[in-house]
């Protein structure tokens, strides 16, 4: 299994701790054991030290022993756990920050803090890696949860985000497919103007550590075969590793898609702060959040 491999990296990673904001959540609470019993990372649970402490009793019945520590930090309200959760990242007592039980506008609003948030000036953006059955390598999407509808310069730094975990995750030189409904230029089609200025960018060196190539449909993108009947001939099509996409409903169907009737599996991230963000959805299982924490402790930069 794919993913399987990024937690056997993220392993072998040392003194790397996640901050975990609002941490009374099931699903939550339950990566949190798993990735403990697999010695994935050290953790400090920031919430209700009561309902945490609850939920950890009732989900670690096996007790199983971890070289890992945890830690719960008392915080009287969801806004002082995500205050508390995000300055532990500032401060560098914690490389990696996790969304619990706790709306994505009140922790980015932390995040966003211009006194101890994890500002740089880049463009935020959600990075997806996915690991579809019957498919030999990871395939990556974006932005499918941050930017509603990105100009060219966001599409550009979403890219270099995506181009960043990429390679953190063994993709050295990532290409690109920039999405649209066709292959061709539309001046009527604002994504595919976009898509072959990013490919022009790209060439004259304004994005680097990554190949570009578009406009692609999704099939000229992802199959070989379907780019070969459509005489399309470049490094990327059909062999995309990475899929910009160029508004989030486009990003979202694709996303829930891949999981619904692809089956697939997938480990998410928010790329493009000081410290990678696991900003997961209420709906993704326990397994999903422990791929998206062994994306994020591999993505981790000292």
């Amino acid at each position: 299994m794919l993913l399987e491999t990024l937690i056997n990296k993220a392993t072998q990673l040392d003194d790397i701790t996640v901050a975990v904001a609002v941490a009374e959540d099931e699903e939550v609470i339950g990566a949190v054991i798993e990735a403990l019993n697999r010695n994935l990372a050290n953790f400090i649970l920031f919430g209700d030290n009561e309902k945490i402490n609850m939920i950890l009793n009732l989900n670690d019945k096996d007790q199983q022993k971890s070289n890992k520590s945890l830690t719960i930090v008392h915080a009287e309200s969801n806004t002082m756990a995500a205050e508390l959760a995000v300055k532990a990242v500032s401060t560098k007592e914690a490389t990696v920050l996790m969304k619990g039980n706790i709306p994505t506008s009140d922790l980015l609003k932390a995040v966003l803090n211009k006194e101890y948030g994890l500002r740089t000036g880049n463009v935020l953006s959600h990075v997806a890696v996915f690991e579809v059955p019957e498919y030999n390598r990871f395939i990556i999407v974006t932005d499918a949860g941050m930017n509603i509808s990105p100009n060219l310069e966001q599409k550009a730094q979403i890219i270099r985000n995506a181009a960043a975990i990429a390679r953190a995750i063994g993709i050295e030189y990532p290409k690109v497919a920039p999405i649209a409904a066709v292959e061709v230029v539309n001046p009527a089609m604002q994504a595919t103007i976009d898509a072959a200025s990013l490919t022009i960018m790209n060439k004259r060196g304004q994005i680097t550590g990554c190949i570009i190539d578009g406009p692609l449909a999704l099939d000229n993108a992802v199959s070989a075969l379907a780019a070969e009947h459509k005489g399309i001939h470049s490094e990327v099509a059909g062999r995309a590793d990475i899929l910009l996409v160029p508004a989030i409903e486009v990003g979202n169907v694709l996303y829930k898609s891949f999981i619904y009737f692809a089956k697939a599996k997938v480990g998410a991230v928010i790329a493009g702060a000081k410290a990678p963000i696991v900003l997961t959805s209420r709906a993704d299982s326990a397994e999903s959040k422990l791929y998206s924490l062994a994306l994020a402790i591999c993505s981790v930069t000292k």
